[in-house]
């Protein structure tokens, strides 16, 4: 069984950075960082693989990066030139053993004009 622990969220001004963090317990092996706004749909916003390829929403590109440490079991959301938009919740997602699909609890992201 797999468990993912979401830090990092917070209230931040346009043009502000953050960065999520996320440890997993378990056997994993894509990993990533979905988000959900009120009355919105749940949206990817960035993935990495085992081996450290990534890929983004074109909304984020350039913006957004994302990591991961292998040895920690840990992905990383590095977030800079925020903008309203970005406000969410940012759920942290692993795929393990026989691609079952994990979610974190969720942490809030909030970016003020």
């Amino acid at each position: 069984q797999v468990q993912l622990v979401e830090s990092g969220g917070g209230l931040v001004q346009a043009g502000g950075s953050l960065r999520l963090s996320c440890a997993a317990s378990g056997i994993i092996f894509s990993m990533g960082w979905y988000r959900q706004a009120p009355g919105k749909e749940r949206e990817l916003v960035a993935t990495v693989t085992l081996g450290g390829s990534t890929n983004y929403a074109d909304s984020v590109r350039g913006r957004f990066t994302i990591s991961r440490d292998n040895a920690k079991n840990m992905v990383y959301l590095q977030m800079n030139s925020l903008k309203p938009e970005d406000t969410a919740v940012y759920l942290c997602y692993a795929s393990g053993v026989l691609k079952r699909d994990y979610w974190g609890q969720g942490t809030q992201v909030t970016v003020s004009s």
